[in-house]
């Protein structure tokens, strides 16, 4: 039976606002909504295709608090079989911290076999690290490619294909391996309301998150001050044509 994980990332709502704590060090939660990071959004999908083409179970892996299970919930609603938690206690962990526990933690969830592949987003929404997949799979020993937009999977082997100018590249890789996909590689479904229902009893393995803190450290985060632009109205009708014409020549167009 064909296993694959995916690991996902509960990130702040694609589009929010933004806000930095005082101490400017985390990101100010108070009124933001969170979701899976797109990438990783499509890899859950991509994982539910295959598994309907080819049977197995999808399991699906997130590292943080309490309030991840809200992602791993939604998987569930959308076909995945099983929710791992890997416990912390919500905040920031640098990347090689949170590689090193995501790595632990798959090698026991494999004590009863390998996952044949495991699912990266090409990188989290919020972070952009784009470090995470690689150093989990070079800690397994298992080949890895990013940027992934398409997957097919033989007996032995993972095809994958890369977007690049005009075209694809195409890696074949033994199984177990790992891949990093990108948001692109799908279009994610909907859960329906019977999925929902089943998600609230899904059964969530918790594990305890065991690694040493990395050798990058946060320093601050840094808000951009805000780009305002102005939008003048020159006029309505045929009235606004001279006005029109001076902006024009002010460009340099005319």
């Amino acid at each position: 039976m064909m296993k694959i994980l995916v690991c996902v990332k509960r990130v702040p709502a694609p589009g929010s606002k933004i806000n930095v704590t005082d101490d400017g060090m985390d990101v100010d939660a108070a009124h933001l909504g969170f979701t899976t990071s797109p990438h990783e959004e499509c890899g859950v999908e991509g994982a539910i295709q295959l598994k309907e083409e080819h049977g197995g179970e999808v399991t699906v892996l997130t590292l943080g608090s309490g309030d991840a299970e809200e992602q791993l919930r939604y998987a569930a609603s959308v076909g995945a079989d099983h929710g791992v938690l890997v416990q912390t206690d919500g905040a920031p962990w640098d990347p090689q911290r949170t590689a090193a526990a995501i790595a632990a933690a798959i090698e026991a969830l494999e004590a009863d076999g390998a996952f044949d592949l495991i699912l990266f987003g090409n990188e989290s929404a919020d972070a952009g690290g784009f470090q995470v997949g690689i150093r989990v799979a070079h800690a397994l020993g298992r080949p890895i490619v990013q940027g992934i937009k398409g997957i097919e999977i033989s007996d032995e082997s993972v095809t994958a294909r890369r977007e690049i100018d005009g075209g694809f590249e195409v890696y074949e890789l033994p199984r177990p391996c790992v891949l990093g996909v990108k948001e692109g590689l799908n279009l994610p479904r909907y859960p329906t309301m019977k999925g929902r229902l089943a998600s609230k009893k899904l059964e969530i393995q918790s594990l305890d998150a065991t690694a040493e803190t990395g050798g990058q450290r946060r320093v601050r985060l840094h808000r951009p001050v805000e780009q305002v632009s102005e939008t003048v109205i020159l006029g309505e009708g045929p009235e606004a044509a001279s006005a029109v014409v001076d902006v024009l020549e002010e460009l340099g167009v005319l």
